[in-house]
């Protein structure tokens, strides 16, 4: 009886050590897969952070040679500024003892000579309505203004009193059912020249325009952005009147970067307007209107 109770015992720790020896195994086949699997967790982990950091030298690198540029035109800009405004002065010297040598014009009714009076003596209200009684000889006024407002003594308050009474939105106690904006966007194109730094290696990069001029500025961009959201958008702007605010903020260099999607918005949806390309280089928006670039290069 012994022996057989005996084998029974040793049978069932047999048994027992192969279940055991089972579970051994399941538990390290588990803890196998496992390992295989943090591995290639970790491993993943590994490959996109090297990829991220990678991206993230290349940006550095990109900004610290972009940064380097910026410093280096902000430096020679800085060493430029006694230059400019040395040929600044030269030039409206030159510009006076012009003006002191120059007797009675035959046709005192002359546009040039007649638009030099108004800018020579900052009449600012008589230039405006000087402009749009002269809206027919449209292609003299182009030509003839960029020079006659080089003989005012501040351009950039010259010309924003010219169109402050329809810009940023309309003043006048009767309003007349014809629209000026096209006036505001022919001075604003013309005066141009005449803001730009006087150094040729500088030129339109730097438009010399005073501290308070450049708010007075932001500040009228601001007011017509106001009111043209009020009115329910820029898409619903007059086409004339969304000219005269990109041009205005591209004159005197008082964009936004708050503000880009706005101006993308105005060149697309006036983009058959003539002057739309170059404002939206001017602008830099030539990256956030590719999609478009056919309609504009069509212009």
């Amino acid at each position: 009886m012994a022996a057989p109770a005996a084998e029974s015992a040793t049978s069932a720790a047999v048994r027992d050590g192969f279940a055991e020896l089972e579970r051994q195994q399941e538990l390290l086949a588990s803890c196998t897969r496992l390992y295989q699997q943090l591995t290639e967790h970790f491993n993943s982990l590994e490959r996109r952070l090297s990829a991220r950091s990678e991206t993230l030298r290349t940006k550095r690198r990109f900004l610290d040679v972009r940064t380097s540029r910026a410093l280096d035109s902000l430096r020679r800009r800085e060493l430029s500024i006694d230059g400019s405004v040395s040929l600044a002065l030269s030039q409206l010297d030159s510009l006076n003892k012009s003006a002191a040598g120059t007797g009675p014009a035959s046709d005192a009714a002359g546009i040039a000579e007649g638009l030099r009076s108004f800018c020579s003596s900052m009449d600012s209200a008589g230039f405006f309505t000087f402009v749009v009684a002269r809206r027919k000889e449209m292609d003299a006024l182009r030509t003839e203004l960029p020079d006659a407002l080089k003989r005012c003594v501040d351009p950039g308050r010259f010309v924003m009193d010219a169109v402050s009474e329809v810009f940023p939105v309309d003043k006048r106690a009767v309003r007349s059912p014809t629209d000026l904006a096209w006036a505001c966007v022919l001075i604003l194109e013309a005066v141009v020249p005449a803001l730009a730094d006087p150094d040729p290696e500088i030129g339109l990069a730097r438009p010399m325009v005073p501290q308070a001029a450049r708010e007075r500025a932001r500040g009228m961009a601001k007011e017509w952005k106001d009111a043209a959201e009020r009115k329910g958008g820029v898409e619903g702007a007059k086409p004339p009147d969304a000219h005269a605010f990109l041009q205005h903020v591209a004159t005197f260099a008082v964009a936004e970067k708050e503000d880009r999607e706005l101006y993308r918005r105005i060149v697309v949806s006036f983009s058959w307007r003539r002057q739309m390309p170059r404002l939206a280089l001017t602008l830099g928006l030539q990256d956030e209107i590719d999609g478009n670039a056919f309609v504009l290069s069509s212009q």
